[in-house]
């Protein structure tokens, strides 16, 4: 499967954060901004004022095409014309960060982060770059899971910090992504020997809080494989308080960011292997509850404490869960698709299912909504778009490249869409 990574005053890192919250109101991304972490700049898939997004396209009509040296499934982000993304020798031995002129598709940097000196295990559908970094700042920070984490100076591609101390046993190799807040780098490490979450210092690395998941004594009874996730902290305003959310092995965290001290909880049993984000539209928050048998529960987002499994669950969906990638919420509509390719369509209020189709056979980047439509990327390459609506209709099929393991990102009226081997811009 696909998993799918100097500090200021205490008054400047709880206001600083109150400016960048991209989750709470399900906000949308402007098109004409940059793309600076994993969904885009509310972590929410969703693109507005881009009223010439393209619909149909075709590889000779691309407006270019870049080839990206080794494999890597981190999507592409976008900040000051240029697009980063990393990247991996075949090997798993050379770790690497890549930038691409966003104008032209010409090659600038191509810097190894990290050299192991054996491989990291890993599943065969990941690969050993697929932890999707951080564009802020005028840095990019990657992050390689158990090889270390890394800040690089988004211009000249020097390397500033390393940061290797996080070891974590991901089984299947490192999956979930980097999330921020304020100063600090937010970092789950859910593997079969440690669960917590970290925070680390953008500055230079250093470790600013550790805290330790809270089911930890259950899950050391279960197998070590059933203990691990690949969740992505995703940043959330409930009521006057800033939250992180990250789904991990039984139980989904919601942590104070400034400090890592656990807020409330919500269990949902033997889910693991957890990929995606929860998404929501600020008062409904969708989760998938993991690998195996996956769940879609539809959660109240309201100021809550302790364990909130038996008070804040609304629905619950049984059948198609995806258990890779994150739904998109349009319409007061969830839309989502599963690794097998069968997408559906949910009543955010309610779970009920409006329509359920297969749209292909592989999926593992994650749906994209803009200007009324769904785009759905799929492993071979076939894009579907659909419009977002309860009743299902197809509004294009396009086909480009070898296939789509990472998620796009959106800048202006261009689509940027990372192949398994190349980079796209689409306009």
């Amino acid at each position: 499967m696909i998993l799918c990574l100097t500090s200021p005053s205490i008054a400047f890192r709880t206001a600083l954060p109150l400016l960048m919250i991209y989750g709470s109101m399900a906000s949308c991304a402007l098109a004409g901004q940059a793309w600076p972490r994993f969904l885009g700049p509310n972590q929410n898939s969703r693109v507005e004022d881009a009223p010439k997004l393209p619909v149909n396209w075709e590889e000779s009509k691309v407006r270019w095409k870049a080839e990206i040296p080794g494999e890597g499934w981190s999507s592409p982000l976008i900040s000051e014309g240029r697009v980063w993304m990393t990247t991996a020798t075949e090997d798993g031995l050379s770790l690497r960060a890549v930038a691409v002129d966003l104008a032209s598709g010409k090659l600038l940097h191509n810097i190894e982060v990290f050299h192991a000196e054996s491989a990291t295990p890993k599943h065969r559908r990941n690969s050993h770059a697929s932890p999707t970094g951080l564009l802020t700042g005028g840095r990019f920070f990657v992050h390689f899971g158990t090889n270390g984490t890394a800040a690089l100076d988004a211009k000249t591609g020097e390397i500033l910090w390393r940061q290797q101390s996080l070891k974590v046993d991901h089984q299947n190799g490192a999956g979930g992504s980097l999330s921020e807040y304020g100063d600090l780098l937010l970092i789950p490490c859910d593997g079969q020997d440690v669960q917590m979450e970290v925070a680390l210092r953008k500055a230079d690395g250093s470790i600013a809080w550790k805290s330790e998941r809270s089911a930890k004594p259950m899950l050391d009874t279960l197998a070590p494989d059933r203990r691990k996730a690949y969740g992505t902290p995703f940043l959330v305003k409930v009521g006057t308080e800033t939250l992180s959310l990250t789904t991990a092995s039984t139980r989904l965290y919601a942590l104070d960011p400034a400090t890592g001290t656990e807020r409330w909880h919500l269990n949902y049993g033997s889910g693991f292997s957890n990929v995606p984000l929860p998404a929501t539209d600020g008062k409904t928050l969708v989760i998938c509850t993991g690998f195996m048998k996956p769940e879609v529960w539809g959660v109240k987002l309201e100021p809550a404490t302790g364990d909130i499994s038996e008070t804040h669950v609304i629905w619950k969906q049984k059948t198609a869960a995806p258990d890779q990638t994150t739904p998109v919420i349009v319409n007061n509509l969830v839309f989502l698709v599963t690794s097998n390719g069968i997408a559906s369509c949910l009543d955010l209020a309610t779970g009920e299912i409006r329509w359920r189709e297969r749209i292909g056979s592989d999926f593992a980047a994650s749906p994209l909504a803009a200007n009324g439509l769904v785009y759905f990327w799929d492993a071979s390459g076939t894009t579907t778009v659909v419009k977002a609506q309860p009743e299902f209709h197809i509004e294009a099929k396009n086909t480009l490249g070898d296939g789509f393991m990472a998620s796009p990102a959106v800048v202006g009226n261009a689509l940027i869409l990372r192949s398994k081997t190349a980079l796209y811009r689409v306009e």
